[in-house]
């Protein structure tokens, strides 16, 4: 089973779709990461408009760290309007020749000569996975890519693929705020293949929106950071962490004091019925 950091470093907001960093500023944060054990980076082509792949790996190239130390994760499908592409729609390409395509793309643009992970971004209708599957053995066999997955796939397609190509991964959204996961197979799927999903948005939208929901997981945040000494963002990622699915949480920040701290959230083992609170106050209920 291909090994990635506790924590996954999301590199979306790197770029021109957030903090604008500089090569140097890129560097630092590697640097940051690395020394905290948070070696694994996750990338897609289309972040910063198809620019941050090639910014991330300006940078890596100069600090002249052995490749080794890190994993790069990167993603493909989406054809995304803007920046250097031509597509005049939003929509997804599963041709082997545009899976090909993207993933020599991404070696070049990072500067390395293979990817730890390589996932398909969102399904499409069009998916031919006895295709992709094809592409997938290419890319395997010519040492470019050392594993695969999938991103926000449904547990049929999952398994649709996967019967197919042995798949590591399915990449997906779950937070406090949405729970969907725990409920409707995906993660019960996951542990059932032995494989741990990564998962996105993390911190949902507890710092962002000021719904009754929020209101309620603040009241139960007040206390159980007090009580583990502890920060609402730590509380909100060791909950995810709790799942026994082994989650590996993205997170999207670019400042290197937030990743120290959220990297406390790894020695937080929540009570049980702390856990639960949380979830109740989720739900607005008690569980069933």
């Amino acid at each position: 089973m291909l090994k990635l950091s506790p924590i996954i470093i999301g590199t979306m907001r790197w770029g021109s779709w957030g903090a604008n960093l500089s090569e140097k500023g890129v560097q630092n944060l590697i640097e940051v990461c690395v020394e905290d054990g948070l070696s694994t980076f996750d990338h897609a082509d289309i972040y910063g408009n198809y620019t941050t792949e090639k910014l991330f790996g300006k940078a890596f190239r100069e600090m002249r760290l052995e490749r080794e130390k890190i994993q790069l994760i990167s993603k493909c499908g989406i054809q995304l309007p803007g920046g250097t592409a031509t597509y005049k729609i939003k929509s997804y390409n599963y041709s082997k020749e545009y899976i090909i395509k993207s993933v020599d793309s991404s070696l070049k643009n990072l500067q390395t000569d293979y990817l730890d992970l390589f996932l398909l971004h969102r399904p499409s209708p069009l998916m031919n996975s006895e295709e992709i599957a094809e592409a997938f053995h290419i890319l395997k066999e010519g040492g470019k890519v050392q594993a695969f997955g999938v991103s926000n796939f449904s547990m049929s397609q999952f398994d649709l693929l996967n019967q197919y190509f042995p798949l590591e991964t399915n990449q997906i959204e779950v937070s406090l705020n949405n729970t969907s996961a725990f409920y409707d197979g995906t993660l019960d799927q996951l542990l059932q293949n032995k494989r741990r999903p990564l998962a996105y948005s993390v911190l949902g939208n507890y710092f962002t929106e000021n719904s009754a929901e929020n209101i309620r997981i603040k009241k139960i945040l007040n206390t159980l950071c007090e009580n583990y000494n502890a920060e609402e963002n730590q509380i909100l990622l060791a909950f995810l962490l709790k799942h026994p699915a082994g989650i590996l949480p993205i997170i999207g920040t670019s400042r290197a004091e937030m990743i120290k701290i959220l990297k406390k959230s790894l020695f937080l083992n929540l009570d049980v019925q702390d856990w639960f609170q949380l979830l109740e106050a989720k739900n607005g209920k008690e569980v069933d």
